[in-house]
């Protein structure tokens, strides 16, 4: 495996993501920022904060996919999400992440934005490496 997830002893241990991801490999592959949209580029979900997360994650498994880059191998991902609401918001993204990731746990950032396009609520990049030696 290409990454060593670490939670350091004196760091809290979060549930939904690694403190540390220390990633091998010899291919990196750099995933834009998935928004909530269908195949023609409109936006799915309108003022449905869930509906958006499960698609932006949906849509970051198909481009993880079209570079050969499976769910285990992401190393760190990003999620934006206007007016971000903590306790609101979590519940909601952590479900959308597991339906991708499964037990695998990235190291994550959540940023809170003020706005994007109008309408959109979430959009998720990702980083991951795959070691082209190891093939499975």
């Amino acid at each position: 495996m290409a990454l060593e997830l670490i939670n350091p002893d004196g760091l809290p241990v979060p549930e939904m993501y690694s403190q540390v991801v220390v990633a091998t490999g010899s291919k990196l592959v750099f995933v834009s920022g998935q928004q909530p949209e269908d195949i023609h580029g409109k936006l799915v979900g309108y003022g449905d904060f869930a509906a958006q997360a499960r698609l932006a994650f949906s849509n970051l498994g198909r481009a993880l996919s079209a570079a050969g880059a499976r769910p285990e191998q992401v190393c760190k991902i990003t999620i934006y999400i206007v007016d971000y609401k903590r306790d609101e918001h979590v519940p909601i993204i952590e479900e959308a992440q597991i339906s991708l990731f499964g037990d695998h746990k990235p190291a994550n950032v959540v940023v809170g934005v003020a706005i994007m396009s109008p309408g959109y609520l979430i959009e998720v990049d990702a980083i991951a490496v795959i070691d082209e030696a190891v093939r499975s």
